[in-house]
């Protein structure tokens, strides 16, 4: 397979890039993708058998199931993240281990439901939060060490959009190519 076909594979929908004007429209579009976002993996996973679950979206990508674990978990930094720069200095996050997270048990149940309900509630929280964020606040940054760079909450909103929408795209995927591509 060739490199542009695998790229197209990884980044079904593109890579982020972040817009030189952050409009208030787009924050509220941003906030949307990541309200609906939830019901809409959930609607992409319902109906999958357990074997379903385990195809991939690309040659060494992950599988369905772990594409929905890993969303739960990296969802789960971003409203921290928020939080930091929200109530602290430039404040440096934590990274983690996306790769090594995603082979742990929890990264690997065939069931989504506990995924699936921590997404529900960590969206509805996170759109609760980021509606009533002021102008100046969406100025506010985080460090982020691995990149060595800082990035404001503005920003921010719209590469979890973008996260979303990105890994929903591979479940859609997985699920076109019906598991021709193997772990």
């Amino acid at each position: 397979m060739k490199s542009t076909q695998l790229q197209l594979l990884k980044f079904p929908i593109g890579e982020f890039q972040k817009p030189d004007t952050i409009s208030s429209e787009m924050i509220n579009l941003w906030i949307n993708d990541l309200e609906r976002f939830p019901s809409e993996i959930d609607k992409a996973t319902k109906v999958l058998s357990k074997e379903q679950l385990n195809w991939t979206y690309r040659p060494d990508g992950w599988n369905i199931k772990q594409v929905v674990h890993h969303c739960a978990d990296s969802h789960m930094h971003s409203i921290i993240r928020f939080k930091l720069a929200l109530t602290e200095d430039s404040p440096t996050i934590k990274p983690f281990y996306e790769d090594r997270w995603a082979t742990l048990i929890d990264g690997n149940d065939d069931t989504l439901d506990d995924s699936l309900n921590v997404l529900r509630g960590l969206h509805s929280k996170l759109g609760q939060l980021l509606k009533h964020i002021s102008e100046e606040e969406l100025s506010r940054e985080f460090v982020h060490p691995d990149h060595l760079k800082r990035l404001r909450i503005d920003e921010t909103i719209g590469m979890y959009a973008w996260h979303s929408n990105h890994h929903l795209a591979h479940i859609k995927q997985a699920i076109t190519y019906e598991g021709y591509f193997k772990m």
